[in-house]
């Protein structure tokens, strides 16, 4: 199975959350993990938060991004391209949805088709309006939780 994991399930792999296992076992069986570039930059973020929120200790949050800084390297990066924000800003407008979110739509709906067959490919978010836009254009995997 291939995985488009968006920031808040790719997360899960880095913070104790609610699902964090679900994501672990899904990752495991992965033949390989997509996400988009942009996810850097959120991943990122979302430490730091963490860290300011006293989620993670100062040694926790070095280790954190150590090892997703490591797993970077192995993860499958979707870049954009004009194509890509263009249908990016469609699933904005259509759905409501943040840029960085309807950025992730897109690429994991670029995946699917790329995939060849569409049962090859999981999409993974924990966004309740994300997780129902994917389930509206037909992304395998996207049901709400």
């Amino acid at each position: 199975m291939i995985l488009y994991l968006d920031t808040s399930a790719l997360l899960k792999l880095y913070l104790a959350e609610a699902d964090s296992r679900r994501v672990r076992r899904l990752a495991t069986g992965a033949s390989a993990i997509f996400t988009h570039l942009i996810t850097y930059a959120e991943m990122r973020a979302a430490l730091a938060q963490a860290l300011r929120m006293r989620r993670l200790s100062e040694g926790d949050y070095a280790s954190q991004v150590r090892a997703f800084e490591n797993d970077w390297l192995s993860l499958e990066i979707i870049a954009l391209d004009e194509s890509l924000l263009r249908r990016a800003g469609e699933h904005a407008e259509r759905f409501g949805l943040r840029g960085y979110d309807s950025v992730h739509l897109a690429a994991a709906e670029w995946l699917v088709r790329s995939a060849g067959n569409p049962a090859l490919v999981r999409f993974v978010a924990f966004d309740g309006a994300l997780v129902t836009a994917a389930a509206a254009i037909g992304l395998p995997g996207a049901e709400r939780r």
